[in-house]
């Protein structure tokens, strides 16, 4: 464990600025709004602030303030923050973040988690935290070779928390965070207690057998996913086949890194008009600088080309069951609501279901309280 700190020269600054200063913009689409993607308008205005207003060394020093370490893992260089509680039984908790997310997902949680007492809660329920950044993410390095998918990465957590010196420990994430989360208790049940996750995959088999008789609610959670499936998955379908094309424009131009992440929690959030009404605009920024900052865009969308092909290469039936405690928090707004009859149909460990009346995909950034209360509430059972 080598311990690291975010410094960033101040000559990539300039250089952001230089390229915000020189945009080509294009042509304005023949309608207003966002149903052709992110409004002319809108970006413009985003691009100013971002230029004259965000502050990137306010952000930074505000992750610097929590632990960092860099690791190599399977070949691969890792950085995580480690936060530990101050209460000594505190259960260690991996969190995962997922595209187009970041370690920066966690702030606003962090404290709370790791410290209820100093946050009004039950200091029984302290967690010390693990939060990595997916390899090609962030200031983990990008893979150099094939085969980093979902397992490969679960993997790589379970040595991680090994190395730290977690014998017993719990798992919680969103999007890829999810997906990881719950392959880490596949692949390492004898120290995994649960796996929480605010996203879970629950797509029909076409068999119209398993949509009959579904309730009102239910039956607008299967319009979300049919829509997903018909409309909302250009993005998926891009980056799961040619990641390295797409990634050239977004590397090059910071407004073109914008506009494709800002799209996303536009979609995918808990908001009326714009991103801003479900996350705050300096958090949103300082995701999409994490992303800039580090050149990662084509190193993050390879990750959806290895997990679709390690899809395809799992043959019906192969796929070992969760053991493991599963918990789900399930928030409205987000792309992909799962179903309980079919979470229950993949997962038959699922012992907690918690259905919320707001927030969306990124729950860490825009219901802190209520996804800290979740994890909290799932994990009590668990400490033993």
């Amino acid at each position: 464990m080598e311990p690291f700190r975010i410094e960033i020269p101040q000559a990539d600054l300039d250089e952001l600025r230089r390229r915000l200063d020189a945009v080509r913009w294009p042509a304005d689409p023949p309608v207003a709004g966002w149903e052709r993607g992110v409004p002319p308008g809108y970006l413009r205005e985003l691009a100013e602030y971002w230029r004259d207003k965000y502050d990137w060394r306010r952000a930074e020093a505000r992750l610097n303030d929590f632990p960092q370490f860099r690791t190599e893992i399977d070949g691969v260089a890792v950085h995580l923050l480690h936060v530990r509680s101050p209460e000594p039984d505190a259960l260690p908790l991996v969190l995962t973040h997922g595209w187009p997310g970041s370690v920066a997902e966690f702030l606003e949680v962090a404290g709370p988690l790791t410290d209820p007492r100093a946050h009004g809660g039950d200091p029984a329920d302290a967690f010390h935290l693990v939060i990595p950044s997916i390899p090609g993410y962030g200031f983990s390095a990008p893979p150099r070779e094939p085969g980093w998918n979902i397992g490969r990465i679960a993997r790589a957590w379970a040595e991680l928390m090994r190395r730290l010196g977690y014998d017993r420990y719990g798992a919680q994430g969103g999007d890829f965070g999810s997906l990881i989360s719950l392959e880490l208790g596949r692949t390492d049940p004898a120290h995994v207690v649960g796996v929480h996750t605010n996203m879970l995959i629950t797509m029909p088999s076409g068999d119209p057998e398993e949509l009959a008789g579904l309730d009102e609610r239910d039956q607008r959670k299967a319009a979300v996913l049919a829509r997903f499936d018909s409309e909302l998955n250009g993005y998926f379908k891009l980056q799961a086949t040619r990641p390295q094309t797409l990634s050239y424009a977004l590397t090059d131009s910071p407004v073109g890194q914008l506009a494709w992440i800002v799209e996303k929690f536009r979609e995918w959030t808990d908001s009326a008009s714009v991103p801003e009404d479900a996350v705050d605009r300096d958090q949103l920024l300082t995701n999409v600088m994490l992303y800039w900052l580090t050149g990662t865009a084509g190193s993050s969308a390879q990750l959806y080309y290895e997990y679709v092909r390690e899809q395809f290469a799992a043959a019906p039936g192969t796929v070992p069951p969760i053991t493991v405690p599963v918990g789900v928090a399930v928030f409205p707004h987000d792309m992909l609501v799962p179903i309980r009859r079919l979470a229950d149909r993949d997962i038959p460990t699922i012992v907690h279901w918690t259905e919320f009346d707001r927030g969306g995909h990124f729950a860490a950034m825009e219901q802190p309280a209520l996804l800290v209360d979740d994890v909290r509430t799932f994990f009590r059972s668990l400490r033993g």
